[in-house]
């Protein structure tokens, strides 16, 4: 995987890692590294960013254990090569993440996909309740995907305002790791970067297992999801 790269695992880890939790430029990073003795380009950190957050996201999913039954979903905005696309969204009753996904439109297609998606991902955990904003396609989508029997005919669905208050709280705390990114140019990198965004946001708040809230630890476990040894300073 880090065939033919010049520069050390750690380094990129370490690139990739801080752009994902933070919210700063390609080019602040890039300071940042010269700083501390590595002379980095901020496209290759962009090209760093693209290639391995993905990957991160996905070896962090085995690591992202039970959540509670009681879904929260909602859409927000990015923009996308110069257009609001919508990332779907959903975390469970304490705020933990479940699942996302970007997405051209907001249709009862789309969030058939989407819920598809999360009821994938928490297979072991399906839940006993969503509760979703007005959005038409939602209760289409809910009832599809019990008709096909991939959600049991028992789950509630519910439009109670008040109760996705910790879903678009959330999507404020992820608009401002977003925004210094001034948006994306294609849908391929936009859902890559946001694979990085979202998994180390959720490193971060110790939303994983065998990972604490703590910095160290946060360090150990990424290193670690790619065989990496390195001693926390």
């Amino acid at each position: 995987m880090f065939k033919r790269r010049r520069f050390p695992v750690d380094i990129i880890l370490v690139c990739v890692r801080w752009y994902c939790k933070y919210g700063i430029s390609y080019r602040d990073l890039a300071e940042m590294m010269q700083e501390r003795g590595v002379d980095v380009d901020p496209t290759t950190i962009m090209h760093w960013v693209h290639r391995y957050a993905p990957e991160l996201e996905k070896r962090v999913r085995w690591y992202q254990g039970y959540r509670a039954t009681s879904w929260r979903v909602d859409e927000t905005y990015v923009k996308v090569g110069g257009h609001w696309k919508y990332l779907f969204r959903a975390v469970d009753k304490h705020g933990r993440l479940i699942d996302f996904m970007l997405m051209d439109r907001r249709n009862p297609r789309a969030a058939h996909r989407f819920l598809g998606k999360a009821l994938t991902t928490m297979r072991h955990w399906p839940p006993s309740s969503i509760t979703t904003d007005q959005l038409g396609s939602y209760p289409k989508a809910i009832s599809r995907l019990q008709r096909e029997g991939k959600l049991s005919s028992n789950t509630k669905h519910r439009t109670c305002k008040y109760l996705n208050n910790i879903i678009e709280a959330d999507h404020g705390a992820l608009k401002r790791v977003i925004r210094p990114t001034r948006g994306f140019q294609t849908m391929k990198t936009a859902a890559a970067t946001m694979k990085g965004f979202e998994v180390m946001r959720m490193i971060r708040r110790g939303h994983c297992l065998t990972c604490k809230p703590h910095v160290k630890d946060e360090v150990r476990f990424v290193n670690k999801l790619f065989d990496i040894f390195v001693i926390a300073a």
